[in-house]
């Protein structure tokens, strides 16, 4: 005896696919993607050191995500070897928010239409320009859809909430440290209505795109620098044009003062005394 095959009508079928994505997307925590005076500014709550969600795709271009981790890193890996491909087959200026973001929304439309199950992903890819009107920031949703976002976008957990804050609270022109004052506190507050959260700096992952940096403009804030940045007493408000003195990643930024030369210990090994070798 054969049964019946089990028919779901197509509208019911990217109902519940729809309903799958945003139910994972909504159990990530909030990343808020904002522009301040020099550039674009990535706020994510992010304890992890390890799992970035926040990253650089190319030299003016940065990628954030929310959601499955393992899905939307091999969208940003796909990003990298699209930018780099692109940029080495015609001219890098030829690499663009715009081109990545395409590329991004067809993979995303495929798979939502085509595989069993969608990406539980979105992302939010963001070029800076030479001056703020020139700055693109595109979000992306699990079924390829593309949104071209003017000044700030959030995303995952409390993301309707927080945008709606920024609506109210977001000015053009911020400098860093407003704009990241005013992510963090966003980012902390419980969409239930109960007690706001004090994220602490090792809880954040924190990003820049600095267009005042020639040709590779993010970086990442972190140490005493993302700590002033944070203290009201401060009177750091914005990230130095150099990179930090001491040795360490050339992407992120710490404010650490590089070490005096009389604590160095490379500095203070004893001369050797010439013994008439001339071996080098």
């Amino acid at each position: 005896m054969t049964s019946m095959p089990f028919y779901v009508s197509p509208e019911q079928l990217m109902k519940d696919r729809a309903d799958y994505a945003r139910k994972g997307i909504a159990r990530g925590r909030s990343v808020v993607v904002l522009g301040y005076d020099r550039g674009i500014l990535f706020v994510a709550e992010n304890p992890s050191r390890a799992l970035h969600k926040v990253s650089e795709i190319y030299d003016r271009i940065a990628f954030a995500a929310v959601g499955k981790y393992n899905e939307f890193e091999n969208l940003r890996v796909a990003g990298v070897r699209y930018a780099d491909l692109r940029g080495y087959s015609y001219d890098r200026i030829d690499v663009t928010a715009r081109g990545l973001a395409n590329a991004y929304a067809q993979t995303l439309g495929t798979v939502f239409t085509q595989e069993s199950k969608p990406y539980e992903v979105e992302i939010v890819v963001a070029e800076v320009g030479e001056s703020a009107d020139d700055d693109q920031i595109y979000r992306l949703t699990y079924d390829g859809s593309v949104a071209d976002e003017h000044g700030f976008v959030a995303m995952g957990g409390a993301g309707d909430v927080i945008e709606n804050a920024l609506k109210d609270r977001w000015t053009p022109g911020m400098t860093l440290g407003a704009a990241l004052t005013l992510a963090v506190e966003l980012l902390g507050k419980d969409p239930a209505g109960g007690h706001d959260r004090s994220l602490e700096p090792a809880q954040l992952e924190v990003a820049v795109l600095d267009r005042e940096r020639p040709r590779r403009t993010f970086r990442r804030i972190g140490g005493t620098l993302l700590r002033d940045l944070l203290n009201h007493t401060s009177r750091v408000t914005d990230a130095p044009s150099e990179d930090d003195a001491t040795p360490g990643h050339h992407d992120i930024l710490t404010g650490e003062a590089p070490r005096d030369e009389s604590t160095n210990p490379q500095t203070q090994r004893p001369a050797a005394e010439d013994d008439g070798d001339s071996r080098s």
